[in-house]
């Protein structure tokens, strides 16, 4: 019994130290970009980066494809955004931006440093 109780007290922990569902999916080293083809917004988010930093290297996920919706809930989870999600969104590491305009440019650069090569 004792050992059916130690066993029931570290799966948990065990399962804990693996990190979530979400973690797994989303790979920390990349920086994933969810767009909609019909976005205003993701365009312009693309070509700031594309002028700014036409190497870096950019997951894309078009969340108009299942398996895209699917990654992006999966983001959306993991940082616990609820319900009220749009694109683009950019999921870098344990940072995230959604939407974006002039302002989100700075954040984007700081977030993008250690991704640059």
């Amino acid at each position: 019994m004792k050992k059916i109780l130690s066993l029931l007290v570290l799966i948990p922990l065990f399962l804990g130290a693996c990190g979530t569902k979400e973690d797994a999916l989303l790979d920390a080293n990349k920086v994933y970009f969810f767009y909609s083809n019909t976005c205003p917004h993701c365009h312009h988010a693309l070509n700031y980066i594309n002028q700014k930093y036409p190497n870096l290297q950019l997951s894309m996920v078009n969340v108009g494809n299942p398996e895209g919706y699917d990654l992006f809930v999966h983001c959306a989870e993991k940082f616990k955004l609820g319900n009220q999600i749009g694109t683009p969104l950019f999921c870098m590491g344990d940072k995230y931006i959604m939407g974006w305009s002039q302002e989100y440019e700075a954040r984007f650069d700081e977030y993008i440093k250690p991704y640059l090569k």
